[in-house]
């Protein structure tokens, strides 16, 4: 007999690196019909040291990647422990930790989230779910991007779901599927550039907002080869690093005007991204904060209302949606959609780990 109630901390740490998302889940499922109550939550940012080891790990030998999986699934255990103890929680079914991506190439039948060592669940002292991407690229998919199960089962109630944190990633249904995939990088590249300004970001999106577009730039950007490529498909650092970045540096312009003209940049593939511009679209992550970038989205799609929601669902529908995947593993349930990564075929994703 399956539960109708669970309660879970889920945790995420983006790919924006402000830190690691934290919340204290209840969980209540009554006839296949799913609610949520985010209770405490909390992010914990990085020290400077563990910013710099994340930026650079891309580049990591093989010895030095297996160290630094090590060293953080010990710094993500005892964040989760001290969340836990802070907070008083008891009685939990699991934690639900996505980890941290440092190299994601589903075309080479690789990626990697650290933290997701079966010792976390020692150092946690509770039964953890982790790991849900390996699985998906094992099967021939893209391993990402997983959320859209909880878009449908959470927020069905929204034509679009679109997600602004390192990268920018949409869902919605179309003729009885979920299709869902990365847009474009978001916070990747505009924290790059606050962090050039001495800032960890742009707020409100004023320093892009002073700025001009170069219409040059926004042409080469917009011609970049993965926005013509058909779906599933998903993005890594690699891309930004290799091909965003040296693209915006090769133009001698101000800070401010990369940034105005990056903003551009993702509100127009955004727009292009739908099949439709118009109902209720959901926006959540930390670029929802990015006043600026929501007005060109708007600018874009004159006949879309766009809904961002209260703060707890805005800051942490991540780890809420990865406490959901957790939850739907225990249960045995499909967590992932091979409608959305292109695998072979709908799955059940995730390492269970018990202490």
């Amino acid at each position: 007999m399956l539960k109708e109630s669970y309660t879970v901390v889920g945790v995420m740490s983006g790919t924006s690196l402000d830190g690691v998302d934290l919340a204290h889940i209840r969980f209540a499922v009554n006839h296949q019909k799913w609610s949520y109550e985010i209770l405490e939550s909390e992010t914990i940012p990085y020290t400077e040291d563990w910013l710099n080891k994340l930026r650079t790990a891309v580049d990591f030998s093989k010895p030095a990647l297996k160290q630094l999986n090590h060293d953080y699934t010990t710094l993500l255990g005892n964040i989760i422990k001290d969340f836990i103890q802070k907070n008083k929680i008891k009685n939990l079914d699991a934690v639900c930790s996505h980890g941290h991506t440092i190299l994601h190439q589903p075309q080479n039948g690789f990626t990697l989230q650290i933290g997701n060592l079966k010792e976390i669940a020692t150092i946690v002292g509770q039964t953890v779910v982790c790991d849900f991407r390996v699985q998906d690229v094992k099967l021939g998919g893209q391993g990402a991007p997983l959320v859209p199960i909880g878009d449908r089962i959470l927020f069905a109630d929204y034509d679009y779901c679109l997600n602004l944190g390192g990268f920018s990633n949409i869902s919605f249904e179309q003729d009885g599927k979920r299709i869902a995939f990365d847009i474009s990088p978001v916070n990747t590249v505009l924290n790059f550039y606050a962090n050039r300004l001495g800032l960890p970001y742009d707020d409100k999106g004023e320093i892009a907002r002073s700025g001009e577009t170069d219409m040059a730039l926004l042409e080469e950007l917009d011609n970049l080869s993965y926005y013509q490529k058909p779906y599933p498909k998903s993005l890594g650092f690699e891309f930004v690093k290799t091909i965003v970045l040296p693209l915006l540096e090769s133009y001698d312009l101000s800070v401010e005007d990369k940034m105005h003209t990056f903003i551009k940049h993702i509100a127009k593939q955004t727009a292009y991204a739908l099949p439709e511009r118009k109902g209720k679209m959901l926006v959540t992550g930390g670029g929802a904060y990015n006043t600026f970038l929501l007005e060109c989205m708007q600018n874009y799609l004159s006949e879309m209302t766009i809904v961002v929601p209260e703060t707890k669902t805005l800051e942490y529908k991540e780890a809420l949606i990865f406490g959901l995947l957790g939850v739907l593993k225990l249960r045995k349930e499909i967590n992932v959609l091979s409608s959305v990564t292109g695998a072979k075929k709908d799955h059940s994703s995730g390492v269970i780990f018990r202490p």
